[in-house]
């Protein structure tokens, strides 16, 4: 680095330090050196530059006001040349430089400025030079250290041998994915994950012990995380600066490679669910257990999460936050993310009333994560072996529709505990139950498209109400012999009276299988 030290110690430019300044300040950087003879030279100096002049100001200004224009201009100090016509340093420049605390140097008469000026550019292209081969030699380091497995931990290892920083890995879900000097609580992980979800994303945080500096961590265009240093950003070495970035990049093939990894296995997650609800291929069902880390030949039983919003899309995110859920849970599971839901096939050695204790840590987690939305889990019941899974897949979730429909009900819940008209539907098969419902809704449903009614709704309501005739018709804000009138009219179209229970119970099915669907 250009320092007043530095140039001191070149013997070559036979500098004399007159005037030190102020403690450390011949240690300071300076930016490049300046030659001038203008009694004010403060409007063409630049901050931290290093004034050199041979005085040929005096007679126009005093030393004093020369020094006071060079310290409004924020100089490094000065050089004072020598001369045949003023070999010694004018004491009066000397006096003003100790009291403006400015340091103030003495170059011999055998050197010229130039010799300066080289030796500021030598320093300056040897520091530089240093500079790149410290970065390639750590662009080297970085590029073993994920090509060997080491993940985000080797990158901060690779990267705190040449600077000594508190620092950590941070992905947009708020988990810290690695660290070093640098301890993150749960609070200011999610004011880093905020912070990345911001448009731009931050670049600095104030996360409550003071600021820290963000170098943004992407694949393919998104921010997936961020490398966190607990400094802020005026606090960081220009070389440091350059560190971190170059140590981002590489994150970045670290986090697409992740990516990568995690589509092949939803991919192949998603597959397995296919291969369960089509009811054969039981051979290849149990070799892509096997491939997850699931034994086939044990109990197993299969978990629906999704949001209390009926139509919410599955976040980014989710099957990654229950995947880790159950790794910390030490339960071997394959997690298949959908757009509606995330289903988990999950090895069960444990007695079932459990079950539902893990569900609810399990919305519980997601819950934490995801704040202001309400997720729910459907559990489908146990299954023997991976050649009786499909069954507690599609009750898994048709449980978990039920919940997502009800947003004041109950997060967990089992497919027997959701009534005995939907464990009998569960034994039918979906066609049947599809046609069925569909025949006998058609008449209301055309005789409301064509007259612009709302017998449908009004069927819906009335058998939501246990058919209360007074509650239904104030739930509907009609009279109740307009209600009346409409369910005749449903009679009529449907073949359904809702006084008599059989039909009753048709049309509450028709409805059930209709929200199913």
């Amino acid at each position: 680095m250009l320092t007043l030290n530095a140039l001191v110690g070149d013997a070559t430019l036979e500098l004399r330090v007159l005037v030190p300044g102020p403690a450390g300040a011949l240690d300071e950087p300076v930016v490049w050196v300046h030659s001038t003879e203008l009694p004010d030279p403060s409007a063409y100096v630049q901050e931290r530059e290093l004034v050199l002049t041979n005085g040929l100001w005096l007679g126009q200004v005093t030393a004093a006001e020369f020094v006071a224009n060079v310290k409004r201009a924020k100089a490094a100090g000065i050089v004072f040349g020598l001369r045949a016509e003023m070999p010694h340093t004018p004491e009066e420049l000397v006096q003003a430089c100790e009291e403006a605390e400015l340091p103030l140097l003495e170059i011999s008469q055998a050197v010229p400025f130039t010799a300066i000026s080289h030796a500021a550019s030598a320093i300056y292209t040897d520091r530089r030079q240093q500079d790149l081969i410290g970065m390639v030699r750590r662009g080297d380091a970085l590029a073993t250290a994920i090509s060997r497995g080491a993940g985000a931990s080797g990158v901060l290892r690779v990267l705190t041998k040449d600077h000594d920083l508190p620092l950590a890995v941070v992905d947009r879900m708020g988990r810290l994915l690695a660290t070093t000097g640098a301890r993150l609580d749960e609070e200011q992980l999610r004011i880093v994950a905020a912070g990345l979800s911001r448009r731009p994303p931050a670049l600095e945080l104030d996360l409550g012990t003071g600021m820290a500096a963000l170098y943004p961590v992407g694949a393919v265009g998104d921010i997936d995380a961020a490398l966190v240093c607990l400094r802020p950003l005026f606090g960081l070495a220009p070389a440091e600066h350059e560190a971190l970035e170059q140590a981002a990049r590489f994150l970045s093939l670290e986090v697409a490679k992740q990516q990568a990894v995690q589509a092949i296995e939803m991919r192949f997650a998603g597959e397995l669910l296919e291969m369960v609800l089509s009811g054969g291929r039981t051979v290849e069902v149990a070799g892509r257990l096997r491939a997850f880390g699931v034994d086939p030949a044990g109990p197993l039983t299969v978990c629906a999460v999704a949001f209390a919003e009926e139509e919410a899309a599955t976040p980014h995110g989710l099957a990654q936050v229950i995947g880790d859920f159950l790794a910390t849970e030490g339960v071997p599971a394959v997690v298949a993310g959908g757009t509606q839901d995330v289903v988990t096939v999950l090895a069960w050695h444990r007695p079932e009333r459990e079950l539902s204790l893990l569900a609810q840590r399990l919305v519980k987690a997601v819950d934490q994560r995801f704040p202001g939305r309400r997720p729910v889990a459907g559990l489908g019941g146990m299954a023997p072996h991976s050649a009786e899974l499909r069954r507690p897949l599609m009750q898994s979730r048709e449980a978990c529709r039920v919940l997502r429909r009800n947003r004041n009900g109950p997060a967990v819940r089992g497919f027997a505990e959701l009534g005995t008209h939907r464990l009998l539907l569960g034994l039918v098969d979906p066609g049947t139950l599809r046609a069925f419902s569909r025949d006998l809704l058609a008449p209301l449903r055309e005789h409301d498209a064509r007259r612009g009614g709302d017998l449908e709704r009004t069927v819906r309501v009335f058998l939501d109400h246990d058919g209360q005739w007074a509650t239904t018709a104030a739930a509907l804000h009609i009279h109740v012999n307009t209600l009346r009138n409409r369910l005749a009219k449903a009679a009529e179209l449907t073949g359904r009276d809702v006084s008599r229970t059989e039909d009753r119970v048709d049309l509450f099915l028709a409805l059930a299988i209709d929200a199913m669907a």
